[in-house]
């Protein structure tokens, strides 16, 4: 069996806000020469592990936020230090999210070396799906309380000086001037204004079911400190060896419970990190599952058609590449469509349920 499972989808977004920096994080296309919105892999992850541990009602592993006091000209200031994860599969987002924390020479607590896993989840970004069917509009906003003046008060400074109501008004007579209670606000950091994305836009996933379960117990390269993997076996973890070496594999019962989730947290999520604003439902159109990636691409794709002297392109799903194809029913708004169905997703979801499930994650050599 391919222990790979490859899964493409394709959303709908309507005049919305993703991975913000300085404005909506866009990127340049020199072929259509045209400026994307795109939404980054690690925040398509972070929402995925947001999804699956809120399926599972668990809590996310907790964080520490380490802080040393530095004396820099003269004056103490906090300085932030490594961020440590707990490197604890027991969490469930560390499990299928991965951790990284390195040594501290400074640190009090024991840690004999570097502790590394690579997530088992390798997640594109979210992009157009072509770049003539996605785009960015731009707008200024706006403080409006021009409806209801009695409550929002013009307060106005003179130098150092807050003006009373009566030296306000003599000054708008004296100077044949208005005041308002709408206050456009740019963005400074571009002068279009604030982008709002808008498009087909699809993302990529592929689970390496080697290690979805998998925890390494090698101490040359370790994922696991000695004690964590003392207490795993204690848990009921399963000791096996896969072909990267020994290993834990987290028992089955348990096992059942996080396939159920993330099968649904993969086709389900919804961006929800504090960098995302303007709600959109970003419904998802079509699924395509496969254990070969390059059929993936022929799935859903778009055609570029040539239309005078201005190219355009047109969207497609196509069943007959060669992947499992699921098509929801707001996909013929934009896609022309014949096969099209309600419980597309939860179809979706079970195929990827039954994948996860047939892997023998105990005997894998």
């Amino acid at each position: 069996m391919n222990p790979y499972i490859y899964l493409r989808a394709l959303k709908h977004a309507e005049h919305t806000v993703f991975c913000v920096e300085k404005g909506q994080k866009t990127y340049y296309d020199p072929q259509f020469n045209r400026w994307l919105a795109y939404s980054s892999g690690q925040q398509v992850k972070r929402s995925i592990l947001d999804t699956l541990t809120s399926n599972m009602n668990v809590q996310m592993a907790p964080i520490t936020f380490n802080y040393e006091i530095v004396t820099k000209n003269g004056k103490k200031e906090l300085q932030q230090k490594e961020v440590w994860s707990p490197c604890n599969p027991i969490f469930v987002d560390q499990l299928v999210g991965g951790w990284m924390r390195a040594k501290d020479k400074d640190s009090s607590e024991e840690q004999e070396s570097v502790l590394k896993r690579r997530s088992p989840l390798s997640i594109s970004a979210m992009r157009a799906l072509h770049p003539l069917l996605a785009g960015v509009d731009y707008e200024n906003m706006t403080f409006d309380r021009s409806s209801n003046p009695e409550n929002n008060p013009v307060k106005v400074r003179l130098g150092d000086k807050l003006l009373s109501d009566e030296e306000i008004e003599k000054f708008l007579d004296d100077n044949n001037r208005t005041l308002t209670r709408r206050n456009w606000i740019a963005n400074k950091n571009d002068s279009r204004g604030f982008g709002r994305a808008g498009g087909l836009f699809v993302y990529d996933v592929a689970i390496d079911l080697r290690t979805l379960f998998s925890v390494s117990t090698n101490q040359h390269e370790p994922e696991l400190s000695k004690d964590k993997i003392e207490e795993l076996k204690a848990k009921g973890w399963v000791e096996s060896e896969n072909v990267f070496g020994k290993c834990l594999v987290l028992p089955k019962e348990e096992r059942e419970q996080v396939i159920q989730a993330l099968a649904s947290a993969l086709l389900n999520w919804r961006i929800t990190s504090n960098q995302a604003r303007t709600f959109s439902l970003m419904e998802t159109l079509a699924v395509a599952i496969s254990d070969n990636a390059n059929k993936l691409a022929g799935s859903i794709r778009a055609k570029l058609i040539e239309d005078g002297e201005k190219p355009k392109a047109k969207p497609i799903i196509d069943d007959t590449a060669g992947a499992d194809v699921f098509v929801t029913l707001p996909c013929s708004n934009y896609v022309v469509t014949v096969n099209e169905s309600a419980d597309a997703l939860d179809k979706a979801k079970q195929k990827l349920i039954d994948l996860m499930m047939a892997f023998d994650y105990e005997h894998q050599v």
